[in-house]
């Protein structure tokens, strides 16, 4: 185990964070918000990158960590971001700013991803990325693999929540949300799918039907 530990902690630092990602995440922290580590966001970017998306829906906003790392990976793409939080989208927006991201290439709703997701059109993301309220994440998901075009992506971040998931010992309900996504993901026969263990984890679907 002390041996996976320290892969785990060298692949985490493997890299550099942008300077307005780092600023970022000073504020998401002083915030109470759980930022997506450096290795999640390294992943981040490579399977925007690797995508090609131009494209992208994130549901959950925070201070700007996740967005500044999925278009490190796509510097052309366009984000759309939901958060019911304005504060934290203000700061979102300066961080973007800092890293010198046309305003243009950014659009910003604040408001539950409940009453927002339901009116996005079908099939018109390259890439979705889920890090929202964990109360809702089951139909966050299933929202995010009908606004994903096929052959996207949807990436959700926290997927193994704490170290939680894999304890059979722990029951509470977030972490019975993250099992019963998991179990559905694996059976579905429309997407193909991996389970990464970086950071908090990071799920990877690709959606493969309609």
């Amino acid at each position: 185990m002390a041996d996976k530990e320290l892969s785990w902690r060298y692949a985490e630092d493997f890299g550099g964070e942008h300077p307005a990602a780092q600023s970022a995440r000073r504020h998401a922290l002083e915030l109470g918000i759980d930022p997506v580590s450096p290795g999640v966001g390294a992943q981040l970017a490579v399977l925007a990158a690797a995508s090609a998306a131009h494209s992208i829906l994130e549901i959950g906003t925070g201070t700007g960590v996740s967005g500044l790392w999925l278009l490190t990976g796509a510097p052309e793409a366009t984000i759309t971001s939901i958060d019911r939080e304005f504060e934290h989208q203000q700061l979102a927006r300066a961080a973007f700013a800092e890293a010198d991201v046309p305003a243009n290439r950014i659009r910003l709703i604040t408001g539950r991803a409940a009453e927002v997701l339901p009116r996005m059109t079908d099939g018109a993301y390259d890439l979705v990325l889920v890090d929202g309220d964990p109360a809702e994440l089951l139909d966050d998901v299933e929202h995010a693999l009908r606004i994903a075009r096929r052959g996207g992506l949807v990436l959700v971040v926290h997927a193994l929540w704490r170290g939680r998931v894999a304890d059979p010992a722990q029951r509470d309900e977030t972490v019975a949300d993250v099992r019963a996504l998991l179990t559905a993901i694996s059976e579905s026969s429309a997407v193909t799918a991996a389970l990464s263990t970086a950071g908090d984890g990071l799920l990877q679907i690709v959606k493969t039907a309609d």
